[in-house]
């Protein structure tokens, strides 16, 4: 637990079941291991800290002390004697440690991604924080999207062993299975590139139907996109910048919502199929997600649900390319 001050009835449901087993395991002879450690680093323990004035080991450690006699005082049979907190040097050496390792082997490294902030407790918020109106679940403010530099572990270069290995786990339910392969999200396809009238640059899409690339009727991209300076013109500048801070600020739920109408403008810029030679022209839109593989789409209204949509709120050109033999 998060060593908050007290303990509320969601720790002592977690706590009472995990007892209740730990009791029936040793009463069929098994030795059990039932220990207790405390999720107590980070910035809430130091936003805390500057609210209250005092320093955030002090409050922190003053927090532990008071939930721990109210577990004793529940009667759980939890072995005190291996008892560990997060917010400790000789528990947080080894985090550390581990670090250094996937940094020794080439699987720490740093990019830039949009996060959603909490512009009060100035922290960075998983996106089950963030409630369906864009608002901090602790602080109840309107959450704002912002590109920070941070770093990440390459669990990608073990995505295909994952999903392969999810096979040899037969005890676990299918639906846990599920959940897991589409949290991996295999999805197989290809990289195509158009250039962009009038520099050298090229921008990428990645798809899964490249059959469809002859119906291509303009690009999408997401309002991070570094490429947005290069393909807007001088007289759609301001009315760009205007849309990107409107949009920026909002939730990834709120802009791929599928009820949402799809927000979209012009930025004046053009690109070639590079596969039939034809000038497209370059949008950004709310419902293009930076993160999520290039940041950008190839829009084939006639042969994808969102890109028809968009298509036809905007009143973009639809190309039929490719016809079932159904008819």
């Amino acid at each position: 637990p998060y060593p908050s001050g007290s303990l509320h009835m969601g720790h002592v449901r977690n706590y009472t079941i995990t007892d209740v087993i730990a009791r029936l395991k040793r009463m069929q002879g098994y030795r059990v291991l039932h220990p207790m450690g405390w999720d107590a680093f980070g910035l809430p323990a130091e936003n805390a800290a500057i609210d209250r004035g005092v320093h955030p080991a002090k409050w922190t450690y003053q927090n532990i002390d008071q939930m721990r006699s109210q577990l004793k005082c529940l009667g759980l049979s939890i072995d005190w004697d291996i008892e560990l907190a997060t917010c400790s040097d000789d528990y947080y050496k080894w985090t550390q440690w581990i670090f250094l390792q996937f940094f020794d082997a080439g699987l720490a490294y740093q990019k830039e991604a949009t996060v959603n902030w909490d512009p009060i407790d100035q922290t960075v918020l998983a996106n089950e924080q963030v409630d369906s109106e864009g608002l901090g679940f602790r602080s109840g403010v309107k959450v704002e999207r912002k590109l920070l530099r941070q770093w990440f572990l390459q669990i990608t270069h073990y995505a295909e062993e994952l999903l392969n290995d999810l096979g040899r786990l037969p005890q676990w339910p299918e639906r846990v299975k599920l959940m897991q392969a589409n949290w991996i999200g295999k999805s197989t396809g290809a990289y195509l590139e158009f250039p962009i009238i009038g520099t050298y640059q090229k921008i990428g899409v990645y798809t899964t139907r490249p059959d469809t690339v002859y119906g291509v009727s303009y690009l999408v991209l997401a309002p991070e996109h570094p490429l947005i300076k290069q393909v807007t013109t001088e007289e759609r500048k301001s009315v760009v910048e205007i849309f990107i801070q409107e949009v920026i600020n909002e939730s990834e739920l709120e802009r791929t919502k599928d009820d949402k109408p799809k927000r979209g403008i012009p930025t004046g810029g053009k690109a070639i199929n590079p596969f039939t030679g034809e000038e497209i022209p370059i949008w950004i839109a709310d419902y293009v997600i930076y993160e999520h593989v290039t940041g950008a789409v190839m829009g084939v209204p006639a042969h994808d649900t969102r890109d028809f949509k968009f298509a036809k709120e905007q009143n973009l050109p639809i190309k039929v390319v490719v016809i079932p033999e159904t008819g």
